[in-house]
């Protein structure tokens, strides 16, 4: 793993840009994600007719089993996809600064760039159009392409690269959960982790929470700094 900055030559064979949305296009300190952790809460209190605190371990509890709160909601408790998408979803995307210089580093990637999330594809495009870089991008992978099956399922991964046709060994893949870089990094994709800002004071709590050595190669805090970094003359 390397936690210093990449060179181009490291890059050079790629071809095919793969991110997440939450945390990784957008910055963790945004604190965008909190407003959607917030209406999750909600939605689960309502639904179980049970108090914040008791409906929040219950969220906690279910995206720690089935890889997402929804699976879990949809599991035990026949709960409509869509209904819990839409809602959970109706945040303040003013929160969110546009970001051109991030912009102008993903126009610029050679190839095709993908947005791979496990929230909904109106979510990603509302997310991405407030930043500026919706229009960077040639496909939007959602939970609902999925079949509401979540990152990091190995399943997940298959229907991604196989309705876009990906090749692997020429793909990168860009985001802020190590767990979700684990198939990718046995495809063969090159991985980066995205780590919140001036992530030196995380990093051993990344590292006593995930075994990261065998999935990441590369760990930054800065996106668009890192991609300028493997595109010479931006």
């Amino acid at each position: 793993m390397n936690v210093h900055a990449p060179k181009p030559s490291d890059f050079a064979h790629v071809r095919e840009w793969v991110f997440d949305l939450d945390n990784t296009l957008y910055p963790h300190h945004s604190n965008l994600f909190s407003q959607i952790d917030v209406a999750m809460t909600g939605y689960v209190s309502e639904l179980l007719q049970v108090p914040r605190d008791e409906a929040r371990k219950v969220q906690k509890d279910y995206y720690k089993q089935y890889g997402t709160t929804l699976a879990g909601l949809m599991q035990r408790h026949d709960v409509d996809p869509d209904d819990f998408l839409e809602k959970v979803h109706d945040i303040d995307y003013s929160w969110l600064d546009p970001d051109p210089a991030l912009g102008d580093a993903i126009r610029a990637l050679p190839g095709r760039k993908f947005i791979f999330t496990n929230g909904d594809k109106g979510h990603a495009e509302r997310a991405a159009r407030q930043l500026g870089i919706l229009d960077h991008f040639d496909e939007i992978f959602d939970i609902v392409a999925a079949d509401l099956v979540p990152k990091p399922a190995g399943a997940t991964y298959d229907k991604f690269r196989a309705l876009h046709r990906v090749d692997c060994t020429r793909a990168a893949m860009f985001e802020d959960l190590a767990r979700n870089l684990t198939v990718p990094k046995q495809l063969g994709m090159k991985t980066v982790l995205i780590v919140p800002r001036n992530f030196e004071a995380a990093f051993s709590e990344i590292w006593e929470r995930d075994d990261v050595d065998d999935q990441v190669d590369h760990v930054t805090d800065d996106l668009a700094g890192f991609l300028r970094a493997i595109l010479p003359g931006l």
